[in-house]
Formats: structure tokens, sequence, C-alpha cells
């Protein structure tokens, strides 16, 4: 008689201790990169954390009803995230909600103020040369001091300037600042006109001679009489609907803490012609942070030409002003045509103003205007009561579970508890590790997918201690009935698994903002079910199924026969003998 062949699932299983030790060296090599990497905590999101979230509002300019769209969506996104990133926030969040939104989380221990004004400034910059300042308020007949007039707020309390390679003290010379108005157009519409040539008012800035001044001149000239920059709404619209072309007015604050307000030539260099911008700290002169500017091909030839222009005072004043989102951010002096393809702007600058200024001009305009649609701040105090809520949340339902699993199943309660406990330190390692890898922060709906999936893993050792059971109501012993009963469980369990990680996918892809990390946790969580269920839980049943506890049957190893109705055990039956032929030949 022939011996019975041993079955595929036998032989399969033969080494299980090998899965065993396949994942308890990857948990191993996880939790040792865990702490080689610096963060042996996961990251938390704002709500937990605390911090501040904005949300920006896209709007259509007058001329561009369709300029809102995916593209330039994508496109502004991405500057902001350099933007901040810019500051040294790397663990903000930058992405888009629906059509038009875009929400910035910024975590706790980061400067919000300075990061709202950074994301949301659609810088539009300029480089426009300056016709005529003066204090705001003053008369414009006044010749301010140069400590007044010469540099703003950005520059820090000192004179900026313009320069190559080699930094010189430009002359005050050069400047005829608080001249009329008229003049100061005059001079700029006659490029051979020199700065000498204008010096004082003339009689055309007097309403009697307001009729020899040209429509466009008189409008600008009431403008800049009538600009307060001392008045935040004025401020606001200043410059407004003017086309970079044609002459504007403008304000900036000095390093008197004074508004000045300005009247700029058409615009000659725009942000996009600046290819990269540094604050740099100048160890060999002593000047402090500077900000060294490149540009491109294209802009090397515009600024040569309007700092050639500048500099031999064929405009009225050897000054241009840098101006973002109509406000004159900088007005360095120039004392020499720069040629080569950059430049820096030196004075008093701080690391932050220095930083902030070539932010703005390295990461360019942002192709959308925005409008801050909220501001949420979210203390830390009541992220760390959320968290807890939710670490207590977490904890009630794995206490009911375990519970469940003790009374119904008994010594195999001990196979799943082990199981969910592997699945907690993987959750929570990669968690952890995925912080710094991919910026995953771990938020409160995050929390809520992990207690989520503590019951979808432990429906999976449910499915195959049920299989196991039933393997036993029909008569078999344990061993035979794990490895009958694995293939029928490995496909409920694969299935339902698909269609968990399925919903979470879909969930990630439609739905923006906090939801997204319930989804994302989901679907992590679903994939280490797997993982678990396969190199761990079976491997583990099948060893434990060659213990007498378990495979006698004992009461309370919740494989009792008894206890669960067995019929009595499967004979194999033998397959009869040909009849032996007794009759002698």
């Amino acid at each position: 008689m022939a011996a019975p062949k041993k079955g595929r699932s036998a032989s399969a299983q033969s080494r299980p201790g090998r899965s065993l030790a396949l994942i308890l060296i990857a948990i191993a090599a996880l939790t040792g990169g865990m702490f080689l990497s610096g963060h042996p905590t996961p990251r938390l999101g704002i709500d937990l954390a605390g911090g501040t979230s904005i949300t920006l509002e896209a709007k259509n300019e007058p001329g561009q009803p369709n300029a809102i769209n995916k593209t330039n969506m994508d496109t502004a996104v991405d500057i902001m995230n350099r933007r901040v990133n810019g500051l040294g926030v790397s663990e903000a969040e930058v992405q888009t909600q629906g059509d038009r939104n875009i929400i910035v989380n910024i975590p706790k221990g980061t400067n919000s103020k300075q990061a709202r004004e950074q994301v949301g400034t659609t810088a539009k910059l300029y480089f426009r040369p300056v016709l005529t300042t003066e204090v705001s308020g003053t008369d414009a007949s006044a010749s301010p001091s140069p400590s007044t007039s010469s540099s703003n707020k950005a520059t820090d309390k000192a004179t900026d300037k313009a320069t190559s390679s080699s930094s010189a003290t430009p002359s005050a010379s050069a400047t005829s600042q608080g001249r009329a108005v008229s003049d100061a157009l005059k001079a700029d519409t006659t490029p051979s006109a020199t700065g000498s040539a204008s010096t004082s008012p003339s009689a055309s800035a007097s309403p009697s001679a307001s009729s020899s001044v040209d429509p466009g001149t008189a409008k600008l000239q009431a403008q800049y009489a009538a600009l307060d920059c001392t008045d935040k709404a004025v401020r606001a619209t200043a410059g407004d609907g003017v086309k970079p072309s044609d002459p504007t007015v403008a304000c900036g604050q000095n390093s008197s803490g004074q508004w000045q307000k300005y009247i700029l030539g058409p615009a000659e260099v725009s942000g996009t012609d600046i290819k990269k911008a540094a604050a740099v700290y100048d160890t060999q002169s002593a000047a402090g942070w500077k900000v060294t500017m490149d540009f491109t091909s294209g802009g090397s030839k515009k600024f040569a030409s309007i700092t050639g222009k500048l500099a031999q005072n064929q405009s009225p004043q050897n000054q241009f002003a840098i101006v973002l989102d109509g406000e004159v951010v900088s007005d360095p002096y120039v004392n020499q045509a720069l040629t080569g393809g950059n430049a820096e702007i030196s004075g008093s600058f701080s690391q932050t103003e220095a930083q902030d200024l070539a932010n703005m001009l390295k990461y360019g305009a942002l192709p959308l205007t925005f409008k801050e649609a909220s501001v949420t701040t979210v203390t830390a105090a009541l992220g760390g009561e959320q968290l807890h809520a939710g670490l207590i949340a977490g904890a009630i339902g794995l206490g009911l579970v375990v519970i469940y699993l003790v009374v119904y199943y008994r010594g195999l309660s001990l196979i799943a508890i082990a199981s969910l406990l592997v699945s907690a330190v993987l959750t929570y390692v990669i968690m952890s590790l995925l912080g710094p890898t991919i910026g995953f922060a771990l938020n409160l709906p995050a929390v809520c997918g992990a207690i989520v999936a503590i019951g979808i893993t432990a429906d999976s050792f449910i499915v195959f201690f049920e299989r196991i059971r039933d393997e036993i109501r029909e008569g078999r012993t344990l061993r035979p009935a794990v490895e009958r009963a694995w293939p029928r469980a490995r496909r409920t369990i694969l299935v339902s698994d698909f269609v968990s990680f399925l919903a979470a996918a879909v969930l990630f892809i439609v739905t923006v903002g906090k939801v997204q990390g319930f989804a994302f946790t989901l679907g992590l969580t679903t994939l280490l079910d797997v993982v678990v269920v396969f190199f761990f839980t079976k491997p583990l049943m099948t060893i434990l199924a060659r213990r007498k506890f378990f495979a006698s049957g004992h009461s309370w190893s919740g494989l009792d026969p008894k206890r669960l109705g067995a019929q009595p055990p499967l004979r194999r039956t033998r397959r009869a003998s040909a009849p032996v032929d007794t009759k002698e030949a």
C-alpha cells in the first residue's frame, strides 16, 4: 500500500519560524532607524501640537476672469511651500482645498505673523526708478534730509546701495528729492535731461500753470498730492490698476518709522527677471547682512540699462525702488552701471529682513491674487487635550476588543493580542519615520483612522479563528485544521482588506485637508494588517498548534471539540485490495 502524499500546505508551512524571524528583524531594523533619525515620536499636526491654519482664497483680477485653474493653483502651492521652507518652517503644510482655496498649516514654534506675510503676498515685483519722494504729509517742495528719504524700513536704518562686486558709497549730490511733481515727470520723459537740470521747483507745478500739464501728469500729480501713506486704507489702494509700463505712486516706510510717498517711473525690471537671490552675511567688510541677486540673461540687459541711466544722472535721481505688491520695500542708490548679471543690496539689514527680501526676490510672483479668508490659531494646550482624548478613546477601543477576544476565544486570544501589539509597534514606528521622510503629521482624524484600524485588524484574526473552529467541528484535529482553514481564511482576509484599502485610497484622492489624514492612516494600517496576518499570526498559529495545550483541545484553549460541538473524528478509509487468487496453477 502506497503512503499518503503530503499536502502542499504542510510543506509550505514546515518552517514557520522563518516568517516570525523575518518580521521581528524588520521591526528591530525600523525601530533602530527611528532612533537614529532623531525622531522617536510621530510628528503631530497643528490640531494636536498647536499652531496656525490659514485659508487663502484665490480671486480673479480684472481682465483675467479665467485665471483660477489647476495649473495656477498648483504653481501657487509650490511657491508658497518654498517661501515657508525658506523661513526654516520645514514642517508646514501647504495644500489646495477645492477649486480656489489654499490651506497653509504652520506648526507652533514658528513666527506665524512672518509666515502669513510671506505665503499670502502676491509678490508682483518690479524695479522702478524713483522720480521723487518725501515723507508723507510734508510739503512737496521741502527737501527732506538724506536720513529720512534715502532708506525705508526694509533696510533697517541705513542707506541702501545697489552695487556689483565692489561697493562704493553713492554720491548724495546726485539726488534731487522733494521737487515739484511736474518737473520730475518732465525730466523722466526727457532722457537727455540731467539731475542738475531740474533741482528746484518750477512754475509748472503751480495751479496757474496746470494747463500746460497733460491730463495724465495732472492726474498723477493729484494722486501724489492727495496720497497719505499714514492711512492704511490709502496705502492698500495706492497704484491699483496701474500698468507696469506707466508711472505710479507708492508708499514705503523709512528707517525712522515714517511713511514716505513716492512717484515712480515705468517698471524697468520685473521679478521674473531674477534667477536667484540670497541673504548672505558680509564677513569681509563687516557690513552685516546683504541680499545678492543673479539675473536671467534678459534681466541682466534690462538691469544694466536702468542702472546705467541712473548712474549717469539721466533720471532725476540715482535711486530705484523695489516695489512689492505696490509697496516700496527697498530703495537703493546706484553709483555705477551693473552689467555683470548680478548685484547686491546692502545696508544695515537684520538677518530676518535680509531673508524676507531674498525670499520675495527668489521665489517670484504668485500667478493668482489671494485674500485671507480665515485664520485659526490652535494653542498647544488645546492640542494636548485633543491628543489626550484621542489616546483615551483608542485605549478604550483596544480594551473592549481585548476583553471580547479573551471571553470568546480564551487561549486563542493570546495570539490575537500578540498580533495586535506587533501591528501597533509597526504602525507607530512607520508613522515616526514618515514624519521626517514625507512630512506626514499625525492629526486628530489620523488618530481616528488608527482607532478604526483596531477593529479591521481584529476582524482578520476572527476570520482565521472561525475557519479553524469550523474544521474542528467537522472532526479534524488541530494541525490539519489550521492548514485547511488557512487558504479559505486567506482569501476572505485579502478581499476584506482590499475593499478597505480601496475605500481609503478613494477617500484620500477626493478629499482635502485633515480628512486625508484619516484616509492615509486607514490605508497604512490596512496594508500592515496583511503583513502581520501573513508573517506573524499564521506562523505563530502553526507553531502553537503543535503544543499540547492547544492540540489536545484544552477547555481554556478556545478549541475544545466538545464546546464546539464537534462530530466524531474523521477516519481515513483504506481502498480495498485486489482479491488474491488462491487456486493452484
